[in-house]
């Protein structure tokens, strides 16, 4: 990745903090976007002067897209890489999941996903080269109850990578879908009191029987295994891998 630029979403903590440090260790630089501005700020810091620089984002407001991505090619002058991994979480049953609680958690996933994706395009194609990653999960390919709008979010990602890769072939752009088991980021903290809770069972037991009980050694992925993935899909080098999705779980899911 030497000399290339990588976009981050949600790149200031769990996933998309670990990716950053990855790339940059790789050679590449980053731009950090995430909504927390201070903690963009911070991680831009600890990479580096010249590694990395923060922008703050919304990726469900169009124009803080269209102004992050003027940013990141003001510092760097190209982006060779969109990591779209910008997400969040909420746990209810249908019966009693709130509309906006719907339209809010798909307006980060998928509407964050297309509008970077159409931010960089335009950049990518006349680079006549780029890779973008979508972070997907074991939701993409399965179902969990309590979690509808995350698992249609994320089997959206699904169709929204092999559009890019059909679209973008022609003008050397790649596009592919990580998807993790569960990882122990806060977002994933945050959802073990709440499956407790809605489930009525303890905590132990959501990591144990829910989270953590179909991979073959009872561990949480790790954001340096996701991380190395995300390295692995920038750094391919054809079209053989676009369109396609990798599951890092420790086993939870097999295809």
């Amino acid at each position: 990745m030497q000399g290339q630029v990588a976009l981050i979403t949600g790149g200031a903590s769990g996933i998309g903090e670990e990716i950053a440090r990855a790339f940059v260790r790789a050679g590449a630089r980053v731009a950090i976007a995430d909504l927390d501005a201070a903690e963009a700020a911070r991680v831009a810091t600890e990479l580096g002067p010249g590694s990395a620089t923060p922008l703050p984002m919304d990726v469900t407001d169009e124009s803080q897209v269209r102004k992050g991505v003027e940013l990141a090619m003001a510092a760097y002058g190209r982006i060779d890489v969109l990591v779209s991994n910008a997400g969040t979480q909420h746990i209810a049953a249908l019966e009693t999941l709130a509309y906006a609680d719907w339209k809010r958690l798909l307006a980060v996933h998928l509407d964050g996903a297309f509008l970077t994706t159409r931010a960089v395009l335009p950049i990518m194609y006349a680079q006549r080269r780029g890779c973008i990653l979508y972070m997907g999960s074991v939701h993409s390919k399965e179902a969990s109850p309590l979690k509808a709008p995350y698992v249609t979010a994320k089997h959206g990602l699904l169709g929204l990578a092999r559009v890019v890769a059909k679209e973008g072939a022609a003008h050397g752009v790649r596009a592919n879908v990580i998807c993790p088991g569960f990882v122990r980021t806060p977002l994933v903290e945050r959802q073990i009191p709440e499956q407790a809770a809605a489930l009525a069972i303890s905590e132990e037991e959501v990591v144990r029987r829910v989270m953590l009980r179909e991979t073959v050694d009872g561990e949480f992925t790790t954001v340096e295994d996701v991380a190395e993935a995300a390295v692995f899909f920038a750094t391919f080098p054809s079209n053989a891998l676009t369109g396609q999705s990798l599951v890092v779980s420790h086993g939870w899911c097999m295809q």
